[in-house]
């Protein structure tokens, strides 16, 4: 009996240095990546705009007018265009 306590034991201090090892590496790591985090923020790159659609040609039928004024709401939806570039385009549509 005294060998299988001396095993039990053994197992248990094994067990819980390694626990603890894991438990402070894990901080360790949690500390230095949010440390690194702010860093990381400031550095992103700026996304450019897209391009401007092209001129739409002198002979556009009312369809294709329609099909590019449904993408201009859908990229104004999605936040690609501000509420002036989706006005100018509009009207650049429109008036063409």
């Amino acid at each position: 009996m005294p060998g299988l306590l001396r095993g039990v034991a053994r197992t248990a201090v094994v067990a819980g240095t390694a626990t603890a090892v894991s438990n402070r590496v894990s901080r360790r790591q949690a500390g230095r990546w949010a440390q690194q985090a702010p860093q990381q923020v400031g550095y992103a790159e700026p996304v450019a705009p897209p391009p401007p659609p092209p001129p739409p040609p002198a002979g556009m039928s009312m369809e294709q007018k329609l099909d590019q004024l449904q993408q201009l709401a859908t990229l104004k939806e999605q936040g690609v265009l501000t509420e002036q570039e989706f006005a100018a385009q509009k009207a650049r549509i429109l008036g063409g």
